[in-house]
């Protein structure tokens, strides 16, 4: 199948490469259905991009790479809906806020999306701690 998308041409992809949100994302609850797909010529980044909305495509970052010692826990009833039977199964991506300043750019580690990469069912988690921010910056000055 063929996607022309708004920003990023046109992307192939087969019906196993769905990855469907039964309850949307925050934003665009009505959109269920969304593909990924690295980001042109970077290696960091990915596109979340919706199937039925050709203008719509989340900018996405491996959190793990911003902060190695990010954690929380998945509730039950998110393991449950996202039919998870093993931690392999589980891809943990985080939103990107672009900015045509890199040192302005930042990750949402606060709602990182889920998702079964077996089952190709995701959802975003909204964490119930403060503990990590809704703009953490993805490049840190250096201090030297």
């Amino acid at each position: 199948m063929e996607l022309v998308t708004k920003c990023h041409g046109v992307r192939e992809y087969n019906a196993e490469d769905v990855i469907v949100f039964k309850k949307g994302l925050p934003g665009f609850k009505e959109l269920k259905k969304f593909i990924i797909f690295p980001l042109e010529g970077n290696e960091v980044f990915s596109i979340l991009h919706s199937i039925e909305d050709t203008g719509v495509g989340l900018v996405l970052v491996y959190p793990f790479t911003i902060l190695a010692a990010y954690e929380f826990k998945i509730p039950d009833t998110y393991i449950k809906e996202l039919q998870i039977t093993r931690p392999e199964q589980v891809l943990v991506l985080t939103t990107v806020t672009i900015d045509s300043n890199i040192e302005n750019m930042t990750t949402n580690l606060k709602a990182p999306i889920i998702i079964n990469i077996k089952e190709k069912l995701g959802e975003q988690l909204i964490l119930d701690n403060d503990k990590y921010k809704i703009k953490e910056p993805l490049f840190k000055a250096s201090n030297n």
